[in-house]
């Protein structure tokens, strides 16, 4: 039976978060959250076969997707207010304890809130492409790219963009590359097409420069640990991976071959590697 979903939105510490949920009938709760210039509905795939057993939360970001953009991007666009929004959200749906997976800032976001906010009601971690440091050409590659989002004529050419700067993705069908690009637009003032999120979410890495240093929360953490890293990553080294198999929670790490930062997590394979896991 396939999984169908449902959209909902929610007041947290006073910002409205988009809400795509799956498989609502189970009690047990994956939260999957998407990376930093990306939207929950890049879950669709790996959330509709989890629904088989979980109900899976796959928010918006504020900033992302139909999530508000925030008015004071300097103190909210940071680890902390999402790890604060990811917490009131959980009270509000009455999610006591969950699993979480994460991709890229989805990752570091669980990173954060296992370590502080959320520290007991997360169970295990699954952090797809994402460690406890990021490297400095990583971090100028995101702001290159993401700060100054290209805008479009057309929707076709905004496919053709994401195609390219995501790449490292790995394999996605064409029928996976427009969905992603039909739940990332948005359209300017002036008719052209652009990613549908807030430019000034990069604001995170002028003012909260250390945000993605995270070494004491790791080693801070007792419990389970996935890692999940795209062979040709240039966001999780192999050197930080080879870390976090041999220091605090110890994580199982699994290199994801055919693709860089970040795994779709769009595969069967895919699947049921975070699904024995959660399992």
């Amino acid at each position: 039976m396939t999984a169908t979903s449902t959209s909902s939105y929610h007041r947290v510490a006073g910002r409205e978060l988009h809400v795509t949920e799956w498989g609502h009938e189970h009690p047990e709760v994956v939260v999957a959250w998407h990376g930093l210039a990306r939207t929950g509905r890049d879950m669709d795939d790996i959330a509709e076969h989890l629904a088989q057993r979980w109900r899976v939360v796959c928010p918006d970001t504020i900033g992302r997707g139909l999530s508000q953009w925030s008015p004071d991007p300097d103190r909210e666009y940071c680890l902390a207010f999402y790890a604060q929004l990811a917490e009131g959200l959980l009270d509000q749906l009455g999610i006591h304890r969950c699993l979480w997976l994460g991709t890229s800032m989805g990752g570091a976001i669980g990173l954060r809130a296992a370590a502080g906010a959320l520290r007991g009601r997360i169970r295990k971690l699954v952090l797809n492409d994402i460690g406890p440091e990021l490297p400095v050409a990583a971090q100028q590659r995101i702001l290159t790219y993401a700060g100054s989002p290209s805008a479009f004529a057309t929707v076709s050419e905004l496919e053709a963009y994401f195609r390219t700067i995501y790449k490292p993705y790995g394999w996605l069908s064409d029928a996976q590359w427009r969905r992603l690009t039909e739940t990332s637009t948005r359209r300017l003032p002036d008719g052209r097409v652009t990613p549908h999120y807030d430019p000034a979410m990069v604001r995170q890495f002028v003012v909260h420069p250390h945000d993605y240093e995270q070494w004491d929360a790791w080693d801070s953490l007792d419990m389970p640990v996935l890692a999940l890293r795209g062979e040709s990553s240039d966001l999780l080294l192999p050197e930080v991976a080879e870390a976090m198999r041999n220091r605090g929670p110890r994580a199982v790490v699994v290199t994801m071959p055919g693709c860089g930062h970040a795994p779709a997590l769009n595969t069967p394979e895919h699947f049921a590697l975070v699904e024995r896991f959660f399992a």
